[in-house]
């Protein structure tokens, strides 16, 4: 019989997940990670910590509680603040799969005798011949393969994602029926491991502000910025120009950053040219199978809310690749990670360095 240790977050979409691990016969038990020691308050992990006790008590599996914050804060947190420092945008739950619940709790389950590991990701794998695949989740809504674009095929091989199949309506349902205090709990959307939280201020414990000018596209001065950091590519909210600046009747919206300069540039409209762009270059590239896929047409996503987008790639060298997309794509940011898919099948990503046309 299998040995599988479930992640458990104290939400409903991991406590689903492993009752459908016991209910399929494996021999389990939950491991509930703490991987962030200041601001209880914003984290709730003694509230999760609760919630993912009681679960493990009506499933009748034992829990074990870990802290992983050193290796949260050296593997995800410094990168995430030294992106912002470069007036980047990234993305910390991706590197948060990665290096955390793919590797230092998949490292520690295996010294722990399991067989694999299981989380509650809306993701499927499938076997393709003698490879694994990653595929979308059922739930178009809850499809979480973006984040896991940087799995690889061993990472695939000791993993089980038993909800990938489910939608999130049947997930909380099935939750109530179980009687899971967590059926209605509301889905995380903080920063991974650390929680929902005013991130400006956030920002500012970590990286000093350096205020500079607003710019149109032309150069003149529309306003002041608070720091490059706290903006990104398509940014509408928070920017702070008064009246007497261009249309009135059109919401001003980011277009660049200068890093040198220290300046924002912004233009009117979101129909705005600057807005759009066609091809972009990245690097930092992982495919899910080892290899480049044999079809260069695939499509993309820039974002992980952002639509899949027809594109073309070729490589540049080998650790950068050109993107051309069939269409323009709205507020492409560096830092992000664009992800690539052939229909249902997540093939990899990359990590955006720029963009053109």
């Amino acid at each position: 019989m299998e040995h599988v240790i479930i992640g458990l977050s104290g939400g409903v979409d991991s406590a689903v997940a492993a009752a459908q691990i016991v209910q399929q016969g494996y021999s389990a038990e939950g491991l509930f990670m703490k991987n962030w020691e200041e601001d209880s308050h914003y984290c709730t992990s003694e509230e999760d910590y609760k919630d993912a006790l009681q679960i493990c008590e009506l499933l009748g599996i034992p829990l074990r509680s870990v802290n992983f914050s050193k290796e949260y804060w050296d593997k995800v947190f410094k990168h995430f603040l030294n992106e912002y420092k470069l007036g980047r945008t990234p993305n910390p739950d991706i590197l948060c799969n990665t290096e955390i619940k793919f590797k230092t709790f998949l490292d520690y389950a295996k010294e722990m005798g399991a067989d694999k590991i299981a989380t509650g990701h809306y993701a499927r794998i499938l076997r393709d011949n003698k490879s694994l695949r990653l595929a979308r989740g059922i739930d178009q809504n809850k499809d979480q393969s973006y984040f896991l674009y940087r799995l690889n095929q061993k990472q695939l091989s000791q993993a089980v994602f038993p909800i990938g199949d489910s939608d999130k309506m049947t997930v909380r349902q099935k939750a109530k029926e179980l009687g899971f205090h967590n059926h209605c709990k509301k889905d995380s959307t903080g920063i991974c491991f650390i929680g929902e939280r005013h991130f400006k201020e956030f920002l500012q414990r970590y990286l000093p502000a350096q205020p500079g000018d607003i710019i149109n596209e032309e150069g003149k001065h529309v306003g002041q910025h608070e720091g490059l950091m706290y903006y990104t590519m398509g940014q509408r909210q928070g920017l702070g120009i008064g009246g007497g600046h261009g249309t009135l009747e059109k919401p001003w919206y980011v277009l660049d950053k200068n890093i040198e300069k220290n300046t924002l540039i912004v233009g009117q409209g979101n129909d705005h040219p600057g807005l759009y762009h066609r091809s972009l270059s990245c690097s930092h590239i992982h495919w899910i199978s080892g290899k480049i896929p044999e079809s260069k047409l695939l499509s993309a996503k820039i974002r992980y809310r952002a639509q899949d987008a027809p594109c073309k790639i070729k490589m540049t060298s080998e650790q950068s690749i050109s993107v051309v997309f069939e269409e323009p794509q709205f507020a492409i940011a560096p830092g992000q990670s664009i992800v690539f898919y052939g229909q249902d099948i997540c093939l990899g990503g990359a990590i955006i360095d720029s963009r053109w046309n």
